[in-house]
């Protein structure tokens, strides 16, 4: 403690604040430029009951913003403001008090809002204004970018609801089809080291078993709490979704062990105050593991989340009809349809490549050893 004291830049800002002698509250620390110090100050007060919990993603933004229009012309700052606090923030906000499941929705703005400053600054390239802008103009500015420029739809339709430019076209981005689906045996030898290599971190183990398990997004698996833990009749379940998830014996052994063991890696700053217990606590007071450290984590033990998740999905919806998945799953029902038809689309790409085979065989009078057809798959 005495050596956090002497050396860290977050001591170092909590001692100038109280030497400001101003009372401490949000207000206060937005009036400091974004850092990752001001950051950790306001979660450590946040965590300790000195300051009220917020929706930190989203109130980072506003600050994050007056930071990123500090050197734009001002004719663009007064079209972004109002689009900011009085369209994406107020929406955004509105969302986050009806999801179940939190999220976090900073990144997606803060591209809109970058979108909507490099086409501005387009258009004074152009020597045109907003108002002048025509879908000629706007097909030419996309084709030269990439499908995050379509999410200028935003802003456009935005200021064309005030009046600001005609209603224009902006194409939809393709959904794109998953491009690695780990196979099933791949997928099995992941899970069982998961499950039984204790030379591998608890929180990787677990993590790394819902994933490959139940295909949950490392997003979710990050914001499980003790509270989502159930037992009953000497079973554990998860309660990610309507009914809760029956958890095979191995993982609920992890999961236990998650709540009772203290991570190695996690905020020394403890309190007393009642909060959520999370399976993955993070580096910042009060919160989980944050996305990208998480992820890589996962990677470094040789799990890829992303074709895990997607090998889990594909073999869940060939088992279970999609309105119960999704329901288990806390899926919305689109998503839940939507693997189900790539599930049937690599099955039937599976059949037709056996009966291409069986043909050639016919053809050439020759007899090769078959695979079962409830044996091993590839994607």
């Amino acid at each position: 403690m005495l050596c956090w004291l002497k050396r860290s830049p977050n001591a170092r800002l909590l001692g100038e604040l109280a030497a400001a002698g101003r009372p401490l509250s949000h207000d206060l620390l937005d009036e400091l430029p974004p850092s990752r110090y001001e950051h950790y100050v306001r979660q450590t007060l946040v965590h300790t009951g000195v300051l009220p919990e917020r929706h930190e993603d989203l109130d980072r933004i506003p600050a994050w913003l007056d930071q990123l229009l500090a050197d734009k012309p001002p004719q663009h700052a007064r079209l972004i403001r109002p689009f900011v606090h009085w369209f994406l923030l107020k929406r955004a906000r509105r969302r986050a008090a009806r999801r179940r499941q939190p999220a976090m929705a900073g990144s997606y703005l803060r591209t809109r809002i970058r979108v909507a400053l490099e086409l501005l600054t387009w258009l004074d390239e152009q020597e045109l204004v907003l108002g002048d802008l025509t879908q000629e103009h706007l097909d030419r500015w996309l084709a030269d970018g990439n499908t995050r420029d379509y999410t200028i739809r935003y802003f456009l339709g935005w200021a064309a609801n005030r009046g600001l430019t005609q209603t224009l076209a902006v194409p939809g981005i393709p959904r794109q089809e998953p491009a690695h689906i780990l196979n099933d045996d791949d997928r099995w030898v992941q899970l069982k080291r998961c499950l039984s290599d204790t030379s591998m971190p608890l929180d990787v183990r677990a993590a790394g078993a819902i994933v490959l398990l139940f295909g949950l997004p490392t997003s979710r698996i990050r914001h499980l709490r003790a509270e989502h833990l159930h037992q009953q009749d000497g079973e554990t379940y998860l309660g990610i979704g309507k009914p809760p998830l029956l958890v095979p014996p191995k993982l609920a052994v992890l999961l236990h062990e998650l709540v009772e063991t203290s991570p190695v890696h996690q905020s020394r700053i403890v309190d007393d105050q009642p909060g959520p217990k999370w399976l993955f606590p993070g580096l910042l007071p009060g919160r989980p593991a944050g996305p990208s450290a998480f992820s890589r984590k996962l990677v470094d033990h040789g799990i890829d989340a992303r074709p895990a998740r997607n090998g889990a999905l594909v073999a869940l919806v060939a088992d279970i009809p999609p309105p119960i998945l999704a329901d288990l799953l806390g899926l919305h029902i689109n998503t839940a349809v939507r693997w189900a038809g790539i599930a049937r689309r690599d099955w039937t790409d599976y059949l037709v490549a056996r009966a291409a085979d069986a043909a050639e065989d016919r053809r050439g009078g020759e007899s090769h050893p078959r695979t079962s057809i409830h044996g091993p798959r590839t994607s």
